[in-house]
């Protein structure tokens, strides 16, 4: 009696457990209909994309990155999401003096116990705490005209947020934009100050180590006062990496569509920080029209074409073609 041979189901498993990568590179044939000259365009439209992407996400990494004075202004209907995300941006978190005091005494601690301080650099340590807490004091103390004054702004702002309906009259909006840009002009200033009294504590508590406890322990950050996971304290340090990330992954033609989604989703989310947006240089309609050129990348698996998504697109066909047989 002859048995009968029955098929592995390993492969077809295997395919199964592949398709998410199938996806990532692209899942339907080459486009039959594309001319060369077509296929050129698509690979340099991808590769300028990446390139621009993969500059400015090391600039980015080398120079520092903030987004708090971009999405503090937005404006539109989505403002209010863009503003939220926008660490302190009332300035509520610097300018709580109990807060600000319990943080320090904490970094000044941890600074002894992660440096190994001997008692001589304790009595530094202390005098560098008391010396800035005193600079924060004079701060608070030299502007408390002006802290009312922001205070009652803040108020101000926080009424027209909780009437939305007055946001669809244009003079009541234009209202709201006076209100806060002077609110804005009394504070800046004042969390400049604040702010400088940060980086002279985390500066001068560093400096107290020698170079051998900064060599062996590293630089010790200051990390600044939260009120939610997610703000632009974390953004920025994402942001650079995400930004080469995807650049490398568009110039290699890797994931392809994946990558220019991506793309597309934060260039668009750019023009909506900004709806509706102005003309001039500083228009938002430049990152509207480089997110539907993502999306065009991303429909029609551009990595394929002189990219490394063509080799894992033909290593599955060429699998795909061997089970059938």
């Amino acid at each position: 009696m002859v048995s009968e041979k029955i098929p592995s189901a390993a492969p077809s498993r295997l395919a199964a457990l592949c398709i998410p990568l199938r996806l990532a590179t692209g899942w339907g044939p080459y486009p039959k209909k594309l001319s060369l000259l077509a296929a050129l365009m698509l690979v340099l439209l991808r590769l300028s994309i990446g390139w621009q992407f993969y500059s400015e996400g090391t600039d980015k990494i080398q120079n520092g990155f903030d987004s708090s004075r971009f999405l503090s202004a937005a404006r539109g209907p989505f403002a209010d999401h863009f503003h939220s995300v926008v660490w302190d941006r009332d300035g509520g978190l610097r300018l709580d003096d109990e807060a600000t005091q319990r943080r320090w005494q904490w970094y000044r601690n941890t600074a002894g116990s992660h440096f190994g301080f001997d008692d001589a650099q304790q009595k530094q340590a202390d005098q560098v705490l008391k010396r800035t807490l005193n600079q924060y004091q004079f701060v608070l103390d030299n502007n408390v005209d002006e802290l009312a004054e922001v205070d009652f702004g803040r108020q101000r702002l926080a009424d027209l947020a909780a009437r939305p309906e007055r946001n669809d009259v244009a003079s009541l909006i234009g209202q709201k934009e006076t209100i806060e840009r002077e609110w804005r002009q009394k504070l800046d200033p004042i969390l400049s100050e604040v702010d400088n009294a940060w980086e002279n504590l985390e500066r001068d508590m560093n400096a107290v180590a020698s170079d051998d406890q900064l060599r062996r322990h590293g630089h010790l950050e200051l990390p600044p006062l939260r009120d939610q996971r997610i703000d632009t304290t974390v953004m920025d340090k994402f942001v650079p990496w995400f930004d080469c990330t995807i650049g490398v992954l568009l110039i290699l033609g890797l994931f392809t569509p994946v990558a220019a989604l991506a793309a597309a989703g934060f260039l668009f989310s750019v023009f909506l920080s900004q709806f509706p947006p102005a003309t001039g240089p500083t228009s938002t309609y430049y990152q509207l029209i480089e997110s539907m050129a993502c999306l065009v990348i991303a429909s029609t698996g551009a990595g394929r074409f002189a990219g490394l998504d063509s080799i894992i697109h033909a290593a599955f066909h060429r699998g795909r073609s061997h089970e059938q047989g």
